[in-house]
């Protein structure tokens, strides 16, 4: 497949991932007064704040958004976050990736939220590639793919949405 990208979700299809998502969010928590959406930067952000905007239309509780920039090739934890942890405690926080690949970066979204007391911890992607070297699975998932290890998933997002797409290449 080497040079060939084929489109696996466009914008719309993108949007219709995120829709039932934020609704399964709000199933999963409709007793709550406040949840945390947490995005690992770049795309797992553009995803969660796009999440945060259905959920804004759909939830009676309120959502507050973060984000998490992970180095995501370090053998350990290093992570800066635009937030107080401390405004985590006793909440849900909804942990949101582009991709769940081997498992490395969501293993270490979770390690940033190690010594919370959270009320609850779930996951979102928008493409699960069920390649898990870690124990980790997810809650909510836009599309589960099973690739081949030498295929890559290309996931586009942008702030304005103009050119969103998901290729497998």
């Amino acid at each position: 497949m080497e040079g060939k990208k084929l489109l696996i979700l466009n914008k719309q299809q993108i949007q219709q991932k995120i829709d039932r998502i934020a609704y399964q969010i709000l199933e999963d928590n409709f007793d709550e007064t406040e949840i945390v959406i947490a995005g690992m930067l770049p795309r797992g952000g553009f995803l969660a704040a796009r999440l945060k905007k259905v959920l804004d239309k759909i939830a009676p509780f309120k959502s507050t958004l973060l984000t998490i920039d992970l180095d995501r090739f370090s053998s350990s934890l290093h992570a800066r976050l635009d937030f107080d942890l401390q405004i985590c405690n006793g909440k849900v926080v909804i942990l949101v990736d582009d991709v769940l690949n081997s498992g490395k970066s969501l293993a270490y979204g979770f390690g940033v939220f190690m010594n919370v007391p959270l009320k609850k911890l779930r996951t979102v992607v928008l493409v699960d590639r069920n390649h898990k070297n870690f124990p980790v699975s997810t809650d909510y998932s836009g599309i589960a793919l099973s690739t081949i290890i030498k295929e890559h998933i290309d996931v586009v997002l942008s702030e304005s949405g103009e050119e969103d797409a998901v290729y497998l290449r």
